[in-house]
C-alpha cells in the first residue's frame, strides 16, 4: 500500500498548492489550461489503448463493461457522492462545481493504465516503481486541476485510495490468472476509457466513463479460459 498511500499525499499537496493559487488565474488562463489538459489526456489515453494485444477482446469488454456499468449506474453513484461533497464542503462564493471536480479528478486518477498496473505490480511484486511514478504525474496535475475546478480535486484522494488500495489488495489473490497479456488489455482497456473522459473535458462529448469502469476487469474473465 506504500506506493497508493505516497500517491494521495502527492495529490493533496498538489491540490493544496493548487487551491493557494487559485484565485490569482483568471478563467480564460484556466479554460486554456483544462483544454491543454485535456489534449494530454487524449494523448495518454490513445498511446495507451494502441498497447493492446486483442481489438476484439477490448471491444467485448467494453460492451460487457457498458452493460454491467449501466445496470449499477456507477455514474450516477459518483455523481450523488460528489453532490454530497459539494454541500457539505461549497462555499456560496464558489463558482466551480465541487461534484465536477470530484468526478472528473477521480476518474483521471483512477483508470489510467499507471494506476491497473502500479497497483498490480505493488500487490503481486511489492514494486512501487510505477505507482511512485504515477504519483509525480497526479501531483502536478492536481495542482493544475485543482486551481481551475477547486477542493473537489482534493476529495478524489478517497477515490483513489479505495481504488488502487483494493486493486493492490485483490492482486495476490489473483496472482495465478493475472498473466502478462490479462494486465496489458486491462491497461489498454482504461486507457481507452481515458480517451473518452479527454473527449468530454473539451464538451465534444458526454461519455458516462464512470458506467464503464467495470470494463477494465473484464479481462480477468478472459484469463480463467
Amino acid at each position: 500500500m506504500l506506493g497508493t498511500i505516497v500517491n494521495c499525499v502527492t495529490i493533496f499537496i498538489g491540490c493544496i498548492v493548487g487551491l493557494f493559487i487559485k484565485g490569482k488565474i483568471t478563467t480564460k488562463i484556466s479554460n486554456t489550461i483544462m483544454n491543454g489538459l485535456a489534449l494530454c489526456v487524449l494523448y495518454i489515453g490513445i498511446s495507451g489503448a494502441l498497447k493492446g494485444e486483442d481489438t476484439i477482446q477490448m471491444i467485448i469488454c467494453v460492451a460487457v463493461g457498458a452493460l454491467i456499468g449501466e445496470i449499477i449506474d456507477i455514474d450516477k453513484r459518483l455523481i450523488k457522492l460528489g453532490d454530497y461533497f459539494e454541500k457539505k464542503v461549497k462555499k456560496k462564493s464558489d463558482t466551480v462545481s465541487v461534484s465536477e471536480g470530484f468526478v472528473t479528478a477521480s476518474l483521471l486518477f483512477c483508470i489510467g493504465a499507471m494506476a491497473v498496473v502500479g497497483s498490480l505490480e505493488s500487490g503481486l511484486k511489492g514494486d512501487n516503481t510505477t505507482l511512485l511514478a504515477k504519483s509525480v504525474l497526479d501531483g502536478i496535475s492536481s495542482l493544475i486541476f485543482s486551481s481551475t475546478l477547486g477542493i473537489g480535486v482534493m476529495l478524489s484522494v478517497l477515490s483513489v485510495l479505495i481504488y488502487q488500495g483494493v486493486i493492490t489488495l485483490a492482486a495476490g489473490l489473483l496472482s495465478g490468472i493475472l498473466s502478462t497479456v490479462v494486465i496489458s488489455n486491462m491497461s489498454a482497456v482504461g486507457s481507452l476509457l481515458i480517451i473518452g473522459l479527454g473527449l468530454n473535458m473539451l464538451e465534444v462529448t458526454k461519455i458516462k466513463v464512470a458506467n464503464l469502469l467495470p470494463a477494465i476487469f473484464i479481462p480477468i474473465i478472459f484469463g480463467l479460459f
